[in-house]
């Protein structure tokens, strides 16, 4: 039923997540319009060229005083612009190059009738007739605007402009004269552009030409007489046109969308009330019964005018489609503060075609107006744009295919970059770059001109082989893990190793008394006596992980960086912990030192004492490991010298102290301690995966490279490499110190260190969470790193997490690929990998997500792309020692599984994700491969003892048979 859209907000709320914000891989429908626009002010230039008369828009740029938010110093209003009349041939050929199947433009009211009214100017109808004739010979279908918001001066001056009655009658004579002229050609009209700004901002705020404050009554007003100019165009083409020339003629309406504050049944009305009082105000009349919406009928009264109901039975049915526009122009720009009600501004264009599809009872809609913009100084990368392109035609198919919307078409704002209103040159919408300063005004494509162009050649976002979840399971002995920071350490004992004796006041206080000077024998202690080792290792137990990562506390161990005191009880503590996850069969993955906030979890003394930056502390690092070697060893096989540390917080000094102090470690390890211990050691990274901004852009992948050798290669290059840190690194700090005039030290190894540190591994160890977009070319200063010359962008059609945290699994793959190519057929683990959630349960949907792709894309690596991956560990354990990552939740002291957690031990019950064709893998029998037997193998007198009571009851069975039927036989 019309006027369904109330129902919008609460439809969205109940769509499954995460699934519904997944992107969407398919394609349009057969015949879908694809396109690209411009408005005449903003692109034609030639203001006093050909006849042309004076518009609103002139006048209001050559005001003496420029308006608020207006062009820097620089080009004025649209005298010149683009310099589209001039340069018609050029702006057609950039519509070939696209690949377009229309263009959307506007007809300069000022030039075809300079004073508004007959004459008509020859040179103006000869100039649009030429465009007219060359879209023809290219196949481009024409969709032609009427007025988008060039009101000829003349008519402002003689009438007010549509403040005037008068003006839907004249409004009428000019479409007369476009229909007769160029009907033959156009098969869409567009009556005008977005009125909603037009008697909003030109007669109400006075923001906009013609610049008149007459307040809400005079923008009513406007507004009533446009939409009877409307009607009127619309009657005339239907009446004396469409017969001939079978076109269509609608309207561009222009809206914003809306999201309430809180799911509340008074929020949703007030939703509902300001898409009435922006679109609604043009859309009801138009689309449903000829007269205003009620919510602006009760809340106005006398300001808003009134329909005869003649006029209501004019102005109904008269659109052949729903025209919309939705982008920067209104969003979060012209709309007046007041008009959203309290309520929360979005930028959901798949939500608002539902809701107009909906509310207007499921007309065919054409967007024909739609995009973002990009910095003023923004050449030719421009990553942002893409990225909101790509949500937005993104969300229009999901309109089609999930929500059954009838979308037709898509027109991309604008061809060219031009005048942008009320912003000037400030802000770009164009796919082509116009230098506004060069006198030629010649084209240059856009990254987002390629992006374009392959969308409309494969008509959508068809599924790519890449995208598709394949089958298939890891190889015999995949260390599938769980990472914890910390383990939680308690030292104090269960309450059983109390020697005293207690009785027990069963009559009157029903308490433990404790006797004094009576004491039971004392028992050795045991490891399972810590009763915080029991709970850990039975939750590790209900997660099926074969492996366990943890960092060991090196300022808790010894307090003041060296031997002179240690924490023995600590260390007996980590001994049983480790014990008793051998116990169960699960492998002890052990970090001696990880970074933290705090001191940066190194002992004070060195913190004090410049940290890593003092080469005290490798020497201090080495006497730990091997402290931590003689003690824990025995238990250990799987070391971690360093994990995660942070490169964004280390000096090049400290990463130079950092690189020799794991070296040293690694060859503590292999010479003193490997052949009698049988483990394996190496360092942990930091690696999170780097993309090009635009993908077609050579700048944006230079960047890319160079973030990733400075994240990663960094510390990567002499351990897995040469020895020596990247010549990217090298390269890069000699430009800018010499450029730039900043002075970043890189130092030297000795040859003697870098033999020391290069092949300083046993495999490669990775933590990966996410994916990061770069560009080259400054968009945000806030998100800019001046000193490596990089922009951070944000693709938004990719979820994100609570903490914004992007979702990208792909990344995961190619950096494992990344690994590979950089340092051959090394063995890889990923020591961490996981995401935040929030506080109600729905986010663990996020994480199940989350978990099932990422390590269904390691999977890719491993059997596709032939990378040597052992292991994969999630992050992390429990929520207690990491908020909410953990795979547990921790309430009021106790622990809860999350639904992730389920899911992650069915891929580890899976060894991966086999299907009906998955080979079936045999595994050898692991040494240690059932508790069940352990337990037996090191209780061996218990099992000597109870099979001798065995065998001397089975012998004490036969004896007493023997005799009683020796006896029974003398008997007989």
């Amino acid at each position: 039923a019309p006027e369904g859209g109330a129902g919008t907000w609460s439809r969205f709320a109940r769509l499954p997540y995460p699934q519904d914000q997944l992107f969407l891989h398919d394609t349009f429908p057969d015949g879908f319009l694809w396109g690209a626009g411009s408005a005449a002010y903003q692109t034609e230039g030639g203001w006093r060229q050909g006849g042309k008369g004076a518009s609103v828009w002139d006048t209001f740029a050559h005001r003496p005083a420029t308006p608020p938010g207006a062009a820097p110093p620089g080009p004025v209003g649209g005298d010149v612009a683009s310099d589209s009349y001039n340069n018609l041939f050029r702006d057609v050929e950039a519509l070939r190059r696209l690949g377009v199947s229309h263009y959307r433009f506007s007809l300069s009211w000022a030039r075809l009738l300079p004073n508004g009214t007959a004459p008509a100017n020859p040179a103006g109808l000869a100039h649009y007739g030429r465009l007219l004739a060359r879209l023809r010979e290219l196949g481009v279908e024409p969709v032609v605007t009427l007025y988008h918001w060039d009101l000829p001066q003349a008519l402002q001056d003689a009438f007010g402009g549509w403040a005037s009655p008068v003006l839907p009658r004249l409004f009428l004579d000019y479409a007369e004269l476009c229909f007769r002229h160029f009907g033959g050609q156009v098969r869409y009209w567009l009556t005008m552009d977005n009125p909603y700004v037009v008697a909003w901002h030109g007669y109400g705020t006075g923001r906009l030409p013609p610049g008149v404050r007459g307040g809400p009554r005079l923008s009513y007003l406007a507004a009533h007489h446009l939409l009877q100019a409307h009607a009127k165009v619309w009657h005339l083409y239907n009446d004396h046109f469409r017969a001939a020339q079978r076109g269509k003629v609608s309207i561009a309406l222009s809206s914003h969308w809306i999201k309430p504050q809180h799911m509340t049944e008074k929020n949703i009305k007030e939703c509902q009330k300001s898409l009435d009082f922006v679109l609604g105000w043009f859309a009801k009349p138009i689309f449903i019964d000829g007269d205003y919406p009620e919510s602006m009928r009760s809340n106005l009264s006398s300001l808003l005018p009134e329909f005869t109901e003649a006029e209501k039975k004019y102005i109904k049915g008269t659109a052949d489609f729903f025209a919309l526009s939705f982008g920067a122009t209104l969003s979060f720009q012209l709309l007046d503060s007041h008009m959203k009600f309290q309520q929360l501004e979005s930028i959901s264009l798949r939500q608002l075609l539902y809701w107009i599809n909906s509310e207007y009872n499921k007309p065919q809609i054409f967007i024909v107006e739609n995009s973002w913009f990009v910095s003023g100084t923004t050449k030719k990368d421009d990553a942002k744009y893409i990225y909101y392109l790509k949500k937005f035609i993104m969300e229009t198919l999901k309109a089609i295919r999930y929500d059954g919307v009838n979308v037709f078409g898509y027109t991309v704002w604008s061809l060219l970059d031009g005048f942008e209103w009320h912003r000037g040159y400030s802000i770009r919408r164009g796919l082509f770059y116009v230098d506004f300063q060069s006198h030629d005004k010649k084209l240059m494509p856009k990254s987002s001109v390629l992006f374009y162009q392959k969308l409309i050649e494969k008509n959508g976002f068809p599924p790519l082989p890449e995208n598709q979840p394949i089958e298939g399971i890891f190889p015999c002995g995949f260390a599938w893990g769980v990472v914890d920071n910390y383990i939680q350490v308690d030292t104090t004992p269960e309450q059983f190793l109390d020697s005293s004796v207690y009785v027990w006041d069963v009559h009157q206080t029903k308490k433990l008394i404790k006797v004094d000077g009576v004491y039971a024998s004392k028992r050795k202690r045991h490891c399972v006596d810590f009763a915080a080792i029991r709970l850990q290792i039975s939750l590790l137990q209900e997660m099926h992980v074969t492996h366990f990562h943890f960092s060991l506390k090196w300022s808790l161990i010894l307090p003041l960086g060296n031997l002179s005191l240690v924490n023995h009880t600590l260390v007996h503590y980590y001994q049983c912990f480790a014990s008793e996850l051998l116990r169960v069969n699960i492998t002890p993955v052990v970090a001696l030192w990880q970074p933290m906030i705090e001191n940066q979890e190194l002992p004070v003394s060195l913190a004090k004492y410049g940290a890593w930056e003092n080469t005290e502390t490798v020497q201090a690092f080495v006497e730990y490991a091997r402290f931590c070697f003689t003690s824990l060893g025995d238990h250990v096989k799987f070391w971690i010298t360093m994990n995660e540390p942070s490169v964004k917080n280390l000096t090049y000094t400290a990463g130079h102290n950092l690189l020799k102090a794991h070296a040293k470690v690694w060859h503590l390890y292999d010479k003193e301690f490997r052949t009698s211990q049988k483990g394996k050691i190496s360092i942990a990274l930091q690696a999170d995966w780097v993309e090009p901004a635009c993908p077609f852009s050579r700048n944006d992948q230079e960047v890319a490279d160079r973030i990733l050798e400075f994240d990663i290669g960094w510390l990567a290059e002499p351990i897995f490499g040469n020895g020596d840190y990247p010549e990217v690194m090298r390269a890069w700090l000699h430009r800018i110190n010499s450029v730039d005039l900043y002075n970043f030290h890189l130092p030297y190894f000795s040859e003697d260190e870098k033999k020391l540190i290069q092949g300083s591994f046993d495999f490669f160890a990775l933590s990966h969470y996410t994916t990061t977009l770069v560009g080259s070319e400054k968009e945000d200063a806030v998100k800019y790193d001046h000193y490596l010359e990089v922009q951070m962008i944000n693709d938004i059609t990719w979820l994100h997490s609570p903490s914004r945290a992007a979702v990208v699994p792909w990344g995961l793959r190619k950096l494992l690929k990344w690994v590979k190519s950089k340092y051959g057929d090394v063995p890889v683990y990923v020591m961490a990998n996981g995401i935040d959630d929030g506080q109600n349960m729905v986010h663990d949907k996020l994480r199940v997500y989350y978990i099932q792709n990422y390590i269904n894309e390691a999977l890719k690596a491993y059997t596709l792309d032939d990378v040597n991956l052992q292991g994969y560990f999630v992050y992390s354990f429990n929520d207690k020692t990491a908020p909410k990552y953990g795979l547990y939740s921790y309430v009021a002291n106790r622990y809860e599984p999350k639904p992730s957690l389920k899911h992650f031990r069915e891929i580890i019950d899976n060894n991966g994700f086999p299907g009906p064709e998955t080979a079936e893998l045999l595994c050898p029998e692991e040494v240690v491969s059932c508790p069940e037997c352990h337990f037996f193998r090191t209780r061996k007198s218990l099992l000597a003892f109870v099979s001798f009571i065995f065998v001397a009851f089975i012998v004490t069975i036969f004896f007493i048979t023997y005799y009683s039927k020796r006896v029974e036989r003398r008997y007989k």
